[in-house]
C-alpha cells in the first residue's frame, strides 16, 4: 500500500483503498447480521416504528441539535467535514448523512434517526482525536448508519420503555426483560460491527486501537503504551477466576456497549482472520446482491460464530463450563456404551451363541 506525505505535517498519510459498492454485511459481525436478518424478518414492524417514533420524535432530535449544536461543512469545523468526506468515500458513501458537534468533554459519538439518520460527534472528539482517530471514530458512526442500527437501537428504546411501564405486572415484565436483554447483546455485538466499518474507513489498524485507548483514558497517550493496553485485553478477558467471570456477566448484561479493551481485542482478532486483508484486496459483498442474502445462512453463522467463541474463551467460567461438557459427554459416551454392550451380551444369550450363551463362560 502506498503513502503520500502533507505538506503541512510533513509525516506519511495512508493511501486508502476505496471500497466500490461495498455492502455492510462485509463488516457486520455474524452475531449482529443475523440479529438484523431476524428483525428485518418481522415484516412492517419496522416500518410501524418509523411511521410512530420517527414522525415526532426525530424532527425533535434534529431540532434540538440544530439549535443547539454546530452542524458541520466546508465552513464549519472544516477539518471535521474534510475526515467525515474521506471516511465516506472509502465506504464508497455517495449521500453524506448530516453531521453535528455537540458541546462535552467527553470523547463520544452516535447515529440518530429512522428516515433520514444524522451524526453527533462530541468537542471531546474534535479536540482530542487526531485526524486519522477522528476519521475512524467517523467511520464507525457511517457504519450504524449503512447498518440500518438505528431502527432497531429505537424498538430496543420502546421496549425499556414498555418495560418500566409494565414493571407491576411480573410476567409481563420478565419477558420484556428477557427480551431487552436480548438486544442488548445484539447491540453490543452491532457496536464490534461498527469498529469494523470504522477501521475499513480509515484502513490504519494502529489508529483505531488508539481510539480506543482514548476511549478508555482520555485525549493523552503520551503515557500510554499499546503492548501494555492489549495486555489488559488479555487480563479482562481471561485472567482471574470464575468470581471474576461472574463480575463480568454483572458488568455487561445491561450494557450497550462492550468495554474499550474488549473491543480492541475483538477487532485484532477480525484482523488477524485475514478478513480485513481480504475485504482491502477486493473480497467483499456488494450492495446489488444484498436482496439475494439468505436468513437461515445468516442464522448459522450467527451460531458458528457463538460456537467459536464458546470454544475459544479464556474466561474461567466458560472454561470450566466447556470442561464440564465434555465430561458430560465423556459420562453420556461411555453410559451409552456400557449400554451397547449389555445389550449386545443380552442378544447373543438369547441366541445362545458366543460367551453370553455359555454358561460354563467367565
Amino acid at each position: 500500500m502506498g503513502y503520500m506525505t502533507t505538506d503541512d505535517e510533513n509525516r506519511p498519510v495512508r493511501r486508502r483503498v476505496t471500497l466500490t459498492g461495498i455492502s455492510s454485511r462485509a463488516w457486520e459481525h455474524p452475531a449482529d447480521r443475523g440479529a438484523l436478518s431476524a428483525l428485518r424478518e418481522l415484516r412492517g414492524f419496522d416500518d410501524v416504528v418509523k411511521t410512530f417514533f420517527g414522525m415526532w420524535n426525530e424532527r425533535g432530535f434534529r431540532l434540538s441539535y440544530l439549535a443547539g449544536s454546530i452542524r458541520v461543512d466546508h465552513r464549519q469545523y472544516p477539518r471535521v467535514y474534510q475526515r467525515f468526506t474521506e471516511a465516506a468515500s472509502t465506504l464508497d458513501i455517495a449521500e453524506l448523512p448530516e453531521l453535528y458537534v455537540s458541546q462535552s468533554p467527553i470523547i463520544n459519538g452516535s447515529a440518530i434517526g429512522l428516515d433520514k439518520p444524522f451524526i453527533v460527534i462530541t468537542t471531546g472528539a474534535v479536540e482530542k482525536l487526531d485526524d486519522d482517530e477522528l476519521r475512524a471514530m467517523l467511520g464507525h458512526e457511517l457504519g450504524h448508519v449503512r447498518s440500518g442500527h438505528a431502527v432497531y437501537k429505537t424498538i430496543m428504546m420502546i421496549l425499556t420503555s414498555w418495560a418500566a411501564n409494565i414493571s407491576w405486572i411480573p410476567i409481563g415484565a420478565i419477558a420484556l426483560r428477557a427480551i431487552i436483554a436480548g438486544m442488548l447483546e445484539w447491540w453490543r455485538k452491532a457496536e464490534l460491527s461498527a469498529d469494523r466499518a470504522g477501521l475499513l474507513a480509515g484502513q490504519d489498524p494502529a489508529a483505531s486501537l488508539r481510539l480506543l485507548m482514548k476511549l478508555a483514558g482520555g485525549g493523552d497517550l503520551s503515557q500510554i503504551d499499546t503492548t501494555a493496553f492489549l495486555e489488559q485485553a488479555a487480563e479482562y478477558e481471561g485472567g482471574g477466576d470464575i468470581r471474576d467471570s461472574i463480575h463480568k456477566l454483572g458488568m455487561t448484561a445491561w450494557s450497550t456497549h462492550p468495554f474499550p479493551v474488549a473491543r480492541a481485542s475483538e477487532l485484532r482478532k477480525w484482523v488477524d482472520s485475514g478478513a480485513y486483508a481480504a475485504i482491502l484486496g477486493g473480497d467483499y459483498p456488494h450492495r446489488d446482491s444484498d436482496g439475494d442474502s439468505s436468513f437461515s445462512e445468516d442464522a448459522k453463522a450467527a451460531a458458528k460464530s457463538y460456537r467459536e467463541d464458546f470454544a475459544n474463551s479464556q474466561d474461567p467460567l466458560v472454561g470450566l463450563l466447556r470442561r464440564v461438557g465434555d465430561g458430560a459427554s465423556d459420562m453420556a459416551g461411555a453410559a451409552a456404551g456400557r449400554a451397547m454392550n449389555w445389550a449386545s451380551d443380552a442378544r447373543r444369550r438369547a441366541r445362545g451363541d458366543g460367551n453370553g450363551g455359555d454358561p460354563e463362560a467367565s
